[in-house]
């Protein structure tokens, strides 16, 4: 993927993530499934005092650890659903495309409100739902293998999904954007800012981005600690 080989630039949507991060100099930053650390690396090199970054994977903390050359960033091996830092630990919360694997989004959304300082900011990037209302997740042809719309079914009923991805079979989790927003309201967030990003102009003729601007993937949300 151009996100694991190239880091942020490589990302669809970071030209419109980055812009809906809060000032992170002197904040203290948790990043929920880091990956390959780019974003702890990011909230380090924009001033941040210190950076925890969570994944469950050990191979992928492997690499953002030789990536990482910073004793301000603090990596752990630890599922997302299981965060249980101290309350007002952190300032800013942090997670890229990581929560449609949660399938309790409402219980996680506690966890962080605790965890935040008041006035704390959590910014968050899931897959559409209307990327993961159909487990197919994937275009509908005409004979020709013509692209010829994306569909969307069962859109209202939310819950697992077993899909493919890289190849490999995986669990998501399909949740309307009224469940996305309303549980971040119900958890004691004020919402600021929701976008549902196009490609960066410079990725518009990358190989797979030609079709992105018919349909959503991505839904970034920006909420802050009341």
């Amino acid at each position: 993927m151009g996100r694991s080989q190239q880091g942020l630039a490589g990302a669809g949507e970071w030209h419109v993530l980055r812009r809906m991060l809060p000032e992170l100099a002197g904040k203290r930053v948790l990043d929920l499934g880091c990956g390959y650390g780019w974003h702890c690396r990011y909230a380090r090199e924009q001033g941040a005092r210190a950076v925890v970054g969570i994944d469950l994977s050990e191979r992928m903390l492997e690499r953002a650890r030789e990536l990482t050359t910073d004793e301000g960033i603090d990596y752990r091996q630890m599922a997302i659903e299981d965060i249980d830092f101290a309350a007002s630990s952190f300032d800013v919360v942090i997670s890229s495309l990581a929560i449609h694997y949660v399938e309790r989004f409402d219980q996680l959304c506690r966890r962080v409100r605790e965890t935040l300082t008041p006035g704390g900011s959590f910014v968050l990037s899931v897959e559409h739902p209307i990327f993961t209302a159909r487990a197919e997740q994937d275009w509908h042809y005409d004979d020709a293998g013509r692209r010829l719309h994306w569909p969307v079914d069962d859109y209202q009923q939310e819950g697992l999904r077993q899909t493919r991805f890289l190849g490999e079979e995986v669990t998501k989790v399909h949740r309307t954007l009224s469940t996305y927003l309303g549980t971040l309201l119900a958890s004691g967030f004020a919402l600021q800012q929701v976008a549902e990003p196009e490609p960066a102009p410079e990725l518009a003729d990358a190989p797979g981005y030609e079709d992105e601007l018919r349909r959503p993937m991505f839904l970034i949300l920006a909420a802050v600690a009341i």
